[in-house]
């Protein structure tokens, strides 16, 4: 989809696919509402912009943005996901007990924004970090090079 129309934005991730099943990934059932009907008839207030990367040759997410879970659609998306014990966390005890209010979050990652602008097949080649030394041997056998490892820019 992402390669056809160079980018696109999906709503609804997380819940469940036109097949009945749960899931598209593996959506935290206490961050984004992916639950709640649409007037689209579409299910799920958050969504994705995802652009297509030439150099990666696969989707690349840019932004996760959304409506965040209010009370009643943590408690359904918790069961949903067999995990009621988060129900005990702290930032879930506050939220359940209308200490804090339901909110909107999402924005577009600066790294990874510059990732794609400028055609960078690792984030490491933008910013320094810590990266798992298998990956650091597959990135070096690339020609990818990554900073912090005296090979950047």
């Amino acid at each position: 989809l992402c390669e056809k129309y160079g980018a696109v934005f999906l709503m609804g991730i997380g819940g469940n696919k036109a097949d009945g099943t749960l899931r598209h990934d593996g959506r935290a059932p206490d961050y984004d509402d992916w639950i709640t009907p649409r007037a689209d008839g579409g299910t799920g207030l958050n969504g994705d912009l995802i652009v297509w990367h030439p150099v990666l040759k696969q989707s690349f997410e840019l932004s996760s943005m959304g409506i965040r879970v209010d009370k009643d659609t943590l408690l359904k998306q918790l069961d949903l996901c067999g995990c009621p014990e988060r129900k005990e966390f702290t930032w879930h005890k506050l939220l359940l007990d209308g200490t804090i209010p339901q909110s909107i979050g999402g924005g577009i990652g600066q790294s990874r924004m510059c990732q794609f602008m400028l055609r960078a097949a690792h984030i490491g080649e933008l910013q320094y970090g810590w990266y798992n030394p298998k990956s650091v041997e597959i990135c070096k056998e690339k020609g990818i090079k990554l900073l912090g490892l005296g090979e950047g820019f």
